[in-house]
Order: C-alpha cells, then sequence, then structure tokens
C-alpha cells in the first residue's frame, strides 16, 4: 500500500482520538486500533515510514507508531 495512503488512514484514526482530554489515552487508543484492525504488513510499513524520518503523522499517531515498533 502506499506510505500516503497509510498516513492518512493513520491520521484520521489520530483525528477521531485527537478529542480525548487524556493524551495517554489517545495514543493507546490509536495503538490498540492499529493492533486490533491494521494487518501486520500495514503495520510494519507505517513503522518503517516513521522510523525513516516520515513526518506526515500527527503528533499522537507517531507517538502510538512508535510504540508499535517496541
Amino acid at each position: 500500500m502506499d506510505n500516503q495512503n497509510l498516513v492518512k488512514m493513520a491520521n484520521n484514526i489520530g483525528a477521531f482520538f485527537q478529542s480525548e482530554p487524556d493524551r495517554d489515552v489517545a495514543i493507546a487508543g490509536i495503538e490498540q486500533h492499529l493492533k486490533n484492525f491494521w494487518e501486520p504488513r500495514m503495520r510494519n510499513q507505517i513503522i518503517d515510514y516513521l522510523q525513516q524520518g516520515g513526518n506526515d503523522l500527527m503528533d499522537i499517531v507517531a507517538e502510538a507508531v512508535r510504540r508499535l515498533g517496541k
């Protein structure tokens, strides 16, 4: 899948969780959504994208992806 499509999808998830007042809860929600609904190759691709300097992700999405990569 194209990186820009993954970024768009991930940021849409982030937009949903952005209204959560607790930042840690929002990040955990994004991370869990990616674990539950994205197939492993999509998760691996977005992790690689971020590790290679991809900077189009929302801050809370980037943090959730970092946690996925651990």
